[in-house]
């Protein structure tokens, strides 16, 4: 029985589709590309054009044209054999690829080929040339690139978080996999929710930290495993979504051990998870923050970057770590800033906790939570989290603990356990060396990172003579300009003996020491603080260093608790601008200039009812 004029088929083929997708004897709808001399070329989609002879040519055309053709030859070379026809009435079908869905991490092994792959939008960059999309699946990330002409965005209506298919054909560009992008087409529906269920079950479980030991055994450490594991866990699942990670420390040896195990973690990550060759560097940036504390500065300084980078190159918001910082009430306000944006944190600290904190952060790592205190420096909890990221960087950063205890002079039995850990090629006397290294060139670096110098410190690039070379050098500079500080210090320093027997010692960094120079007011008022300590062995000993609205505290044998004494002054005196904290018996206090005087008397007197105990 013959077909009626409204049976005819005629079919449409997607963009995606190629060779493999054609039948012979069908009937296809066509565009006149152009003209030779033995006929005419008629493309069926872009990827795929044919050729009809003149003898099967049945109208006179021009180019891009539309026009019906029916396949009568497919050759063994891939040419295509066309003729046209011409029918009045029929029905069109919209052929898609016939693509195999992959998974991400098979595609090594389709170079050549043509995939449909399934997934969530996760950046798309404008270049000069093509539209990149980033697209997580539950097995890695890969880049698209689709063509439209140079600096044109491909596919307008997909947007960041889609669930998208993507068709297209697998290739190597700069020994990067990409997959040069046919059609890339939003998911709907059931279709989109059973996609990004089966990401998000994926993900979940491969972000889960393997279950390692510690590197000591530790009591304290032990009960913080589950925030730790909690901390690794978001940190590995930003990675896997190609969500960018802002990492802010303190910038002293401690905050910087812990910042830069995590870093090596992270980076490490990435690299092995796929994306751009770059990837490392706009996914993830590590910053020094001057205070101990996220200050209003930092989250505006994080914000610009993060909003620009949105704007620029589609990038998600960040997750935020911050380490060595981020427990105290001071945070708050950066925090508030921050929420507007819906932006996570996460933060590794041993500074005295605030309960008001709690409520911004998505998980929080901290040794006054399971009974521990500020001996568990940041650095040592930092490299507990970054084994857990990525244990395959050990290697590199098991001697970070130990510098981390060394030079924040933690006094915890951990310190021990970490030095013993690598003492064959880290003795006390060289983690105190790179302490002292990391704080000078910080110094200098300012608000930079230093991301390689500061390595060569830490000896993680390996080229150990090079790592001595550079400590020696900055050891060197770094006493020189604290043994010329101390001696226009020292002479100054005024002396008072407390009601409780300690010996407290004030000293005006402001107008008896060098400015705007190496060692800071901070390490000033501690390397004053360590003379007199040797010069008082056996007694209680406090330290004051002031400016016109600010003073450092040092402590040792006396049971203070800064933070607390920070919040009680703010209330009794009216009109000090008081703020500042830090750890019990370490920190700072800021004011107003002109209540100086008040200010400082006043912290004096809650220093003398303070308990005092033996030094050790």
């Amino acid at each position: 029985m013959s077909n009626t004029s409204d049976d005819i088929l005629v079919y449409r083929l997607g963009a995606g589709c190629d060779l493999a997708d054609i039948e012979e004897g069908n009937v296809y709808q066509g565009k006149v590309q152009g003209f030779a001399n033995f006929g005419m070329f008629v493309q069926l989609n872009d990827r795929i054009k044919g050729l009809v002879h003149k003898s099967n040519m049945k109208a006179e055309h021009k180019e891009r044209d539309s026009i019906l053709v029916r396949v009568r030859q497919i050759r063994p070379n891939g040419n295509i054999d066309l003729e046209e026809v011409q029918i009045q009435v029929y029905q069109v079908q919209n052929i898609e690829r016939k693509s195999t869905t992959v998974r991400i991490a098979d595609l090594a092994g389709k170079i050549g080929k043509t995939v449909a792959i399934e997934g969530e939008v996760a950046q798309i960059k404008q270049t000069s040339g093509p539209t990149i999309f980033t697209i997580v699946d539950e097995t890695g990330t890969q880049n698209a690139a689709a063509f439209i002409e140079a600096g044109v965005r491909a596919f307008p209506e997909i947007e960041l978080g889609h669930i998208v298919k993507v068709i297209g054909e697998v290739m190597r560009r700069n020994n990067q996999l990409q997959i040069e992008a046919d059609l890339i087409s939003a998911l709907k529906g059931e279709d989109a929710d059973a996609v990004k269920t089966r990401i998000e079950q994926a993900l979940d479980k491969r972000s889960e930290p393997e279950d390692i030991p510690l590197l000591v055994k530790s009591e304290v450490l032990e009960k913080l495993r589950p925030d730790m594991k909690k901390v690794a866990k978001i940190i590995r699942k930003a990675v896997f979504t190609s969500q960018p990670i802002i990492l802010r420390h303190h910038a002293d040896a401690d905050g910087i051990c812990s910042a830069v195990a995590i870093e090596q973690a992270v980076v490490s990550l990435i690299r092995e998870s796929g994306g751009d060759f770059d990837a490392d560097y706009f996914l993830f940036k590590r910053a020094p923050s001057k205070a101990p504390f996220y200050e209003i500065e930092d989250i505006t300084r994080d914000l610009d970057f993060s909003l620009k980078d949105h704007v620029r190159f589609g990038q998600k918001m960040p997750l935020v770590l911050l380490t060595d910082n981020g427990s105290t009430e001071e945070d708050e306000p950066s925090y508030k800033i921050a929420s507007v944006y819906e932006i996570p944190f996460v933060v590794i600290d041993h500074h005295h906790p605030d309960t008001t904190i709690d409520k911004y952060l998505v998980a929080h790592v901290n040794p006054y939570h399971v009974g521990g205190d500020f001996g568990i420096t940041a650095g040592m909890l930092g490299t507990e989290v970054a084994r857990l990221i990525n244990p395959k960087v050990e290697p590199l950063i098991r001697h970070l603990p130990a510098i981390a205890g060394v030079g924040d002079r933690s006094e915890a039995p951990e310190r021990v356990l970490f030095l013993d850990l690598v003492r064959d090629q880290y003795p006390e006397e060289a983690c105190r060396d790179i302490a002292l290294a990391l704080d000078y060139e910080q110094f200098w670096l300012r608000f930079n990172d230093g991301r390689e110098i500061i390595k060569d410190i830490l000896n993680i690039t390996g080229k150990t003579e090079r790592h001595k070379k550079l400590v020696a050098l900055l050891v060197d500079g770094a006493n020189t300009m604290i043994e010329d500080q101390m001696s226009a210090c020292m002479p100054h320093v005024v002396p008072r003996v407390l009601k409780n027997d300690a010996r407290l010692f004030l000293i005006d960094v402001e107008i008896h020491a060098h400015k705007f120079t190496f060692p800071p007011p901070g390490k000033t008022s501690g390397e004053v603080h360590d003379r007199l300590c040797r010069e008082h062995a056996g007694k209680p000993v406090i330290t004051i260093g002031f400016g016109p609205d600010f003073a450092v505290l040092r402590s040792r044998g006396v049971l203070m608790n800064i933070p607390r004494m920070v919040r009680e002054l703010r209330v009794e005196i009216p009109g000090g601008g008081i703020s500042g904290g830090g750890h019990l018996v370490v920190g700072s206090i800021k004011f107003v200039e002109g209540m100086r005087d008040v200010v400082l008397e006043a912290l004096i007197t809650k220093i003398a009812d303070a308990q005092v105990q033996a030094p050790k």
